[in-house]
């Protein structure tokens, strides 16, 4: 997979280029346990009024196979608050509640970065492919977990206007 050049991710006005929707699949995987899992479904980000930031919801269905051998399929979705930085590369991701979560960007500076969610630790990576495509990695280690959730974005539809 080509990656953007560096200059090209560090121009890129990511608050227009997520604007609208996205399909999503990711891979789950549990190294404790080698127990694997799957998430189908999509993204949708759409515009806040207070900020110039982004409401990112995700809705999807997770399959997930537990350490008993016993699957799960079922619905499942999360929502997050992306607000302006003060540069046009990067957005700050908080949870519904304000509590801060990790920087996002494909620039140098901001297509990584890390959360400490006690006691475990969440590094993410995010890569830019192209123009209507993007992935993302968190990889989770610490005490409690020891996993690998690899998200890859693409396009369905283009910004609202």
């Amino acid at each position: 997979m080509n990656s953007p050049a560096p200059a090209a991710a560090a121009e890129l006005d990511l608050r227009g280029y997520l604007l609208g929707a996205w399909s999503l699949t990711r891979t789950l995987l549990d190294r404790a346990t080698g127990t694997r899992g799957t998430f189908t479904g999509v993204v949708r980000f759409t515009p806040l009024t207070d900020d110039g930031g982004l409401h990112f919801r995700e809705e999807g269905t997770l399959v997930w196979t537990s350490f008993t051998g016993k699957p799960f399929t079922g619905p499942a979705s999360r929502d997050y608050l992306l607000r302006p930085t003060g540069t046009l590369d990067a957005l700050d991701m908080f949870f519904p509640d304000g509590r801060p979560f990790h920087r996002m960007g494909f620039g140098q500076q901001s297509s990584h970065d890390e959360h400490w969610c006690d006691p475990d630790t969440y590094r993410v990576t995010y890569t830019l492919v192209g123009p209507a495509e993007f992935h993302y990695r968190w990889d989770v280690t610490g005490p409690m977990k020891d996993q690998l959730i690899e998200s890859v974005l693409r396009r369905t539809e283009g910004p609202p206007v």
